[in-house]
């Protein structure tokens, strides 16, 4: 979930970064033409915005995921615990036909794992130590599959292309409304000399909104996506294994209260606005996708 929100917020940052330095060179003027939009100089203008967006937030997934949590890679095992989790890592990635992904702990008390990277033999994934501490190796071992399953099924770039298109509408329909607030604050009368303030404001508006709008598709993706790691995972590790995990997660989500980051994903269920915002799907539900899987 971390992983997620990271790479939507750091998408959407650098969408509007560029936005704002593309309204300061004036390219907006170039777009123009008597103050009517050039549609097609648009569209290709925003696929080449949206795409640059999220494919930089994709090369640069591992290095913010790292950071973000302090995640440190295992490059000496110094214990039991670390060799484990090394040769249980590179005999799933070997299963899975992937390179060997960089692993890594992180220090943290709530029960999670992620995995990133730009492409399947260039990932990482890391595991909290309050997972550690609080699954038994079985259950790890799942969990550890299951991130290995998200790199085998190249999540991230398909989740990058799923961004690529969407910040492409999100960029040309901003422009569009920044264009029809020029048009009703700008005098008629008044020779055309491009886009005023008016506009620029309103894009960045646009783009904030619609930018918050268009994450719900990504939400729905990332939700699918994690019914199919799920399968991989009991393909890899076994199918009981895999319920163990996700039933041991949902127990300790019950026993305590969920913190800030856990509990922006709803991951308990919540309503019907809460789950379309939710980047993982109720752990019921899959829990019983798992036992309902022939």
């Amino acid at each position: 979930m971390k992983r997620i929100i990271l790479f939507i917020a750091t998408n959407m940052a650098i969408m509007l970064v560029i936005g704002i330095t593309l309204n300061v060179l004036g390219v907006n003027h170039y777009l123009d033409s008597n103050g009517g939009i050039q549609m097609g100089s648009l569209l290709a203008m925003s696929t080449v915005v949206g795409f640059m967006g999220s494919f930089i937030s994709l090369f640069m997934s591992k290095w913010m995921a790292k950071r973000s949590v302090n995640a440190q890679v295992i490059e000496n095992p110094s214990d039991p615990t670390e060799r484990w989790l090394l040769s249980t890592v590179q005999a799933q990635a070997a299963a899975a036909g992937i390179g060997m992904p960089e692993v890594a702990i992180y220090d943290a008390p709530d029960v999670n794992a992620f995995a990133t990277g730009w492409n399947r033999n260039n990932a990482l994934v890391a595991v909290s130590t309050g997972l550690l501490y609080n699954m038994q190796r079985d259950e790890v071992e799942a969990v550890l599959a299951h991130e290995i399953s998200h790199v085998a099924n190249g999540d991230m770039v398909t989740l990058t292309l799923i961004q690529g298109v969407v910040n492409t509408f999100v960029f040309f329909f901003s422009k569009i409304i920044g264009n029809i607030v020029d048009g009703f604050l700008r005098n008629k009368d008044e020779e055309y000399h491009g886009p005023g303030i008016g506009s620029f404001v309103a894009e960045i508006v646009a783009q904030l909104v619609l930018g918050f709008l268009a994450s719900i598709i990504v939400m729905w993706f990332s939700r699918q996506r994690e019914f199919r790691a799920d399968a991989g995972a009991a393909n890899l590790a076994g199918r009981s294994k895999m319920i163990a995990a996700l039933e041991r997660l949902k127990m300790n989500h019950e026993q305590a209260s969920l913190p800030a980051d856990m509990a922006a994903s709803g991951i308990s269920g919540g309503g019907a606005m809460s789950k379309l915002f939710m980047t993982h799907p109720p752990l019921e539900e899959r829990i019983a996708a798992l036992r309902n899987a022939q």
